[in-house]
């Protein structure tokens, strides 16, 4: 999708959302806990109402939630306190990275992404090093399958959508981070259920990979971030053809 970072579809089409059940369990907990912090009732704190619905689409169990809920609120004393990180920098081929992190130990986290960037081909940046490449959306998708799209596209546009794009029958849209809780409310009453509805950051200009070498060193270096235990979301500027993901794929 256009002005979009592909890292996030990439990811559903690599199965990785099934092979990493657990760490994704612990993205929605931390999620969960640092909206419970402006309050525990998911009817009083639209933030927390959204990350819940998000997390049981993923099929994290209620008792996680719960639990999730009780640190953020600070019910449970004993709960280890999750901090909101950022690094930057760039990634193989020039592409602009930035990883967005919740963990309750900045040094472990620091020195992770350090090692990540540098064994990738990277470079870790300071803040601000490409933060002005990207801006921050609320992004909702939508699966289209049993849709009529003109009448999706209508009612994207009547619950206050900025952007619509649409893409192997999945339609994208991109809103105000302030509006995300009430357009996916809206969508709700027009009975358009939301896969996903989170704040990301889509990149404002992109670098496009011709190279099936620098494509693949993205891809490792990408992959390579997700799959640390901190890394909540990652946002990158990398522009991939599809013909050129089936033949690395192949």
């Amino acid at each position: 999708m256009s002005g979009h970072s592909k890292w996030h579809s990439i990811k559903h089409k690599k199965g990785a959302a099934d092979a990493k059940r657990g760490k994704i369990f612990t993205r929605h907990a931390n999620l969960i806990t640092i909206a419970a912090r402006n309050g525990g009732d998911p009817d009083m704190n639209p933030s927390l109402r959204l990350t819940i619905d998000n997390a049981k689409k993923d099929n994290v169990p209620s008792a996680n939630i719960d639990k999730a809920i009780k640190r953020g609120t600070g019910e449970d004393k004993d709960a280890a306190q999750i901090e909101e990180v950022t690094y930057e920098g760039y990634g193989p081929g020039g592409t602009a990275v930035i990883v967005e992190c919740l963990t309750e130990n900045t040094n472990r986290t620091y020195t992770n992404m350090r090692t990540i960037f540098n064994k990738g081909g990277g470079n870790l940046g300071k803040t601000g090093v490409v933060t002005w490449m990207f801006d921050r959306k609320g992004v909702i998708t939508i699966n289209l399958e049993n849709i009529d799209s003109d009448e999706a596209e209508l009612a994207a546009i009547d619950a206050g959508a900025e952007d619509i794009q649409s893409e192997d029958g999945i339609m994208e849209i991109h809103t105000n981070p302030s509006d995300l809780t009430v357009v996916v409310d809206k969508l709700k009453t027009a009975d358009l259920e939301t896969q996903q509805a989170e704040v990301q950051l889509i990149p404002n200009q992109t670098v496009k990979i011709e190279d099936e070498s620098t494509a693949k060193k993205i891809l490792n270096f990408m992959e390579a971030l997700d799959d640390d235990q901190d890394v909540s979301n990652v946002s990158a500027n990398f522009d991939i053809s599809d013909e050129l993901m089936q033949t690395i794929a192949s």
